[in-house]
């Protein structure tokens, strides 16, 4: 379910709901859609599944038949010589077909189709890698108009700040050095102003090329996405990514196409076979028809047959230790994954909740006990710094927060949020 945020002062309020008020919101949903239809990588990936598709029906097919035209002469070498005299003497031609032994053929097409689907997978795992990174500029993107905000509202607290510290300087009342402490401060702020703008740029130049848009094409102010709590626990996902997680249902099928190989490799040492038929023109003489079999013998199979089924055999192994390797490590990455976002929704609670309502009610009263001569200055420039700073914070939570959530839409194959 969506989390609805506790309302917050209105000196607060833009700090959770940063003033997006673009006429053309950039929206995460229409970025996804254009990527999935226009990446380069996606189109790439979908040719090379589209490719292997191909194999399994050319594996699984009969050899093309060989037609060989012959003759047999005497008294001369050329054609037709003593023909219809010499018994010996004719024209004619052979057709052979190849034969592989039972079973051969429909495991070459299996073993194709199979590695068929090792690419589909891999054509999920980019389709779900794009999408990922896309997601992620997105809410970079997001963050930076976010983290311009709050140092832009920052700016005019300190401003006012500064006008109130020379008020009082010349006054009489203040000190000369609270002016300079005010202005570094400010000029603190403004570099990480360009700092966050020039982040701008960076996630705006990722998604052009993610969309395989012109460079520099302009994108527009991103739409806020509101955090919301995972609707599956730890154990859910777990159970859900050994069905779904494309790298887990590669190396399945990788283990499927060692057995299928291990059990070609066993038929090996079976014969394969060659049909001939034949057809020769004797002349005056009746025609002569010939039907041949010809039958491989497996004479060196310890040097051959017996080392391949061997070689199989331990790449069906490597590829069941692959598979488990992969299933260990995916639990790893969904476990830190979904800790890392349960903290950071944790922490945005908590800064939602406490931490900026008290450090606004802080900073608001220091700066009305400044101006009324009750507080020094440094204890309202310590309050309203921390107040910058934990907003700051709280965006930054917001974007590991995300990060979070994406990384583990990626490596599970689950939608968990849309």
């Amino acid at each position: 379910m969506i989390i609805l945020f506790r309302a917050l002062p209105l000196a607060l309020l833009s700090v959770c709901v940063a003033p997006l008020l673009a006429q053309d919101l950039l929206t995460l949903d229409m970025l996804v859609r254009e990527g999935l239809e226009n990446n380069l990588e996606i189109r790439a990936a979908q040719k090379r599944y589209e490719a292997a598709r191909q194999r399994p029906s050319q594996e699984s097919g009969l050899p093309d038949p060989m037609f060989s035209p012959s003759y047999a002469s005497n008294g001369a070498p050329w054609p037709g010589a003593g023909l219809g005299s010499e018994p010996t003497s004719n024209l004619g031609f052979m057709v052979t077909q190849q034969l592989p032994g039972p079973g051969k053929r429909r495991l070459r097409g299996d073993i194709a189709l199979k590695e068929a689907d090792v690419e589909f997978t891999a054509y999920d795992s980019v389709r779900l890698n794009v999408v990922s990174r896309i997601k992620q500029a997105f809410h970079r993107l997001h963050h930076t108009y976010a983290a311009v905000d709050v140092m832009e509202r920052s700016k005019g607290l300190l401003t006012g700040f500064l006008r109130v510290s020379e008020a009082r300087y010349s006054s009489g009342k203040g000190m000369q050095q609270d002016i300079f402490k005010a202005q570094l401060q400010l000029s603190i702020v403004e570099t990480r102003i360009i700092r966050m703008l020039l982040d701008r740029r960076v996630a705006e130049a990722e998604l052009n090329s993610l969309l395989n848009r012109k460079p520099g094409s302009p994108l527009g102010m991103p739409a806020r996405e509101s955090p919301v709590p995972l609707t599956m626990n730890l154990e859910e996902l777990i159970q859900s990514a050994a069905s779904e997680a494309p790298s887990l249902r590669r190396e399945q099928k990788m283990v499927e196409r060692g057995s299928l190989a291990v059990d070609l490799a066993r038929k090996q040492f079976r014969p394969d076979y060659a049909v001939s038929a034949g057809y020769f023109n004797m002349g005056r003489m009746p025609d002569m028809f010939q039907l041949r079999l010809d039958i491989s013998l497996p004479l060196y199979s310890s040097r051959k047959q017996a080392p391949a089924l061997h070689e199989q055999a331990h790449k069906l192994e490597e590829a069941r230790r692959n598979y488990e390797s992969a299933g260990q490590t995916l639990e790893f990455r969904i476990r830190e994954a979904y800790e890392q976002a349960a903290t950071s929704y944790k922490l945005l609670k908590l800064y939602e909740d406490t931490l900026l309502p008290q450090s606004g009610l802080s900073t608001d009263s220091s700066l009305t006990s400044y101006e009324a001569g009750t507080a020094d200055f440094l204890s309202v420039l310590t309050n309203l710094m921390s107040k910058v700073d934990l907003e700051e914070r709280y965006h930054e939570e917001m974007l590991a927060y995300w990060s979070a959530v994406i990384k583990l839409e990626e490596i599970t194959g689950l939608q968990l949020l849309h």
